[in-house]
């Protein structure tokens, strides 16, 4: 077939094969999408349908006949090529139905990328111009050509045999292989990371005498990771600098708020898959229970009703928690914002100010908190004088907060309580959206959205030093956490007037190579570098670099 279209009569045989026609602006655009990384073109499915459309049909009935059918079959292919969950996961979500109407229209904004559109309007252009002397279904051909020759793997028998080694890394991982790994290896991967965690375990030990009295304060940021505090220039916030740990390489292993909490309540056990976070966990694995088998009292509060996705009702039974220590709405507390479901949300440092007044006039000498904030989370209004609601930016929101850390944190040095307190967030906010999902949505549990700050704080702790926090550069998740907490409990000589032995505190701290999942969706390191598989049972691909 010539390039060029030509005046001279063609043969019969030849004729009847007419080409793709307008169906090329469809696999051209797609083309140019996969190009700038927004599409993971699937070779064979598009090729299969090119090759349906290209079969010669005399009767014009028949042919408007496959074109009607072939229009949702191309929007349905055009969804599969993308890098955005099963549509069926979408709508398992009920939580979505309850956005607010300002919510939903922020969200369809953010889903227009008039540079693409840009793109796909000059490729209009010269579709229109160019078929006029240009036999364009031979350049879709030659573009099927061009992204085979990139994509051949589909054409090989699948590998049997993981390329790994059975023995696990330094890092408390499986080991890993040298070269790109293919299905079979990254699922072994998988599955020993998940075999390896299975077996690992914080003891929370009685000492031999017993230490004194403390309380711990867990406090659990929705949407903050270093990538967003970056974004908006907060790295160097002074709430960070006076922490005493630092994690600088903390996965939170999820991009969902529920099973954020849910793994973080049970921190006294390795890592488990999305789908084991909803069985019945091993008693030893709840970190607040563990806590109370020790003498702590343990308390829950929220700055939010916890309604949304049935928050508060996983948190309680996933955890083992009493309900919120000063019911789920504080009396007395002036609403700050309105979520993103129309729901109020309290200001941090009311919340934690009424509760400390709470908890001093409680006759408890050991008592454990879960506070659980979504100020930063996206989509919250400010609320007006008049009542009325505004937008707010997300800088000027994670700097009240962090504020109101701080401010808390001296509230209790006051006190003269001993306090240890955990930052432990959530996941990030996804402020920058990337190549495989908008700003915003956290459907795909990314390093850039797991990688969150965490820091412990000691107050009121024996006669501590520290002027800067000590950071551990290790790979870690929840389980470090719960051994800093179990270590602290055990160590009696954490009196007030003695020093704090940071090395015997930090050293040998559990390490958890970095694998998230979110339901459906898992995203893991392997040699250096990130790789994601998206839908259930599907293939591992490399994760695109971020837009710069």
């Amino acid at each position: 077939m010539s390039l060029f279209k030509s005046d001279a009569p063609a043969q019969k045989v030849a004729g009847s094969w007419s080409g793709l026609g307008a169906w090329n602006l469809y696999f051209l655009a797609k083309f140019l999408l996969a190009w700038t990384g927004h599409l993971n073109i699937q070779i064979l499915p598009n090729l299969i349908f090119a090759a349906v459309l290209l079969i010669p049909i005399a009767s014009p009935a028949l042919r408007r006949l496959r074109t009607l059918i072939a229009i949702p079959v191309a929007v349905a292919l055009l969804y599969q090529d993308t890098w955005f969950p099963p549509f069926s996961r979408l709508l398992a979500q009920p939580g979505v139905l309850n956005f607010s109407f300002d919510y939903i229209v922020e969200l369809l904004g953010r889903f227009i990328d008039w540079q693409v559109c840009a793109l796909l309007l000059l490729l209009c252009v010269a579709y229109l111009f160019l078929n006029q002397w240009l036999r364009l279904t031979t350049l879709t051909l030659l573009g099927f050509a061009w992204l085979g020759m990139g994509n051949l793997q589909w054409l090989l028998p699948p590998s049997v045999q993981p390329q790994m080694a059975g023995t696990q890394t330094a890092t408390g991982g499986p080991a890993t292989s040298v070269g790109e790994p293919d299905d079979a290896t990254l699922n072994g991967y998988l599955e020993k990371f998940y075999l390896n965690e299975s077996t690992r375990k914080v003891e929370f030990k009685e000492p031999a005498v017993k230490p004194p009295p403390f309380d711990l304060l867990v406090i659990n940021i929705c949407s903050m990771a270093w990538d967003d505090l970056d974004a908006v220039g907060l790295r160097d916030n002074p709430l960070f600098s006076q922490m005493d740990v630092i994690f600088d390489n903390f996965n939170s292993a999820t991009a969902y708020s529920g099973p954020a909490a849910i793994r973080l309540l049970r921190a006294s056990c390795g890592q488990t898959s999305h789908t084991q976070l909803y069985k019945q966990p091993a008693d030893q694995c709840l970190l607040f229970d563990d806590l109370r088998k020790l003498g702590f009292a343990n308390e829950l509060m929220l700055n939010h009703t916890g309604e949304f996705d049935g928050f508060l009702q996983e948190v309680r039974e996933q955890g083992q928690l009493p309900p919120p220590a000063l019911g789920v709405v504080p009396a007395g507390l002036p609403r700050t914002y309105v979520g993103f479901d129309g729901s109020p949300i309290w200001r941090d440092r009311d919340v934690l100010s009424k509760w400390w007044q709470h908890r001093m006039a409680e006759d408890t000498p050991n008592m454990a908190l879960f506070y659980n904030t979504t100020s930063l989370h996206d989509g919250n209004r400010q609320v007006q004088s008049d009542g009325g609601t505004q937008a707010a930016d997300y800088r000027s929101r994670a700097q009240v907060l962090l504020d109101d850390l701080n401010a808390f944190l001296k509230e209790l040095e006051k006190s003269g309580r001993r306090v240890v307190v955990a930052i432990v967030p959530e996941h990030g906010a996804a402020l920058h959206g990337d190549r495989m999902q908008i700003a915003g949505m956290r459907e795909i549990p990314s390093d850039s959205i797991t990688h969150v700050p965490v820091g412990i704080k000691l107050i009121n702790m024996g006669d501590n030093a520290q002027t800067q926090p000590i950071h551990v550069s290790e790979p870690s998740s929840y389980l470090a956490v719960a051994e800093i907490i179990a270590r602290l409990y055990a160590d009696p000589a954490l009196s007030n007037g003695q020093t704090v032995d940071w090395s015997k505190l930090l050293t040998d701290l559990p390490k958890t190579p970095k694998v998230s999942e979110n339901s459906g969706t898992v995203v893991l390191d392997y040699n250096g570098k990130p790789y994601v598989r998206i839908k259930e049972n599907g293939g591992w691909l490399p994760y695109p670099q971020r837009f710069k």
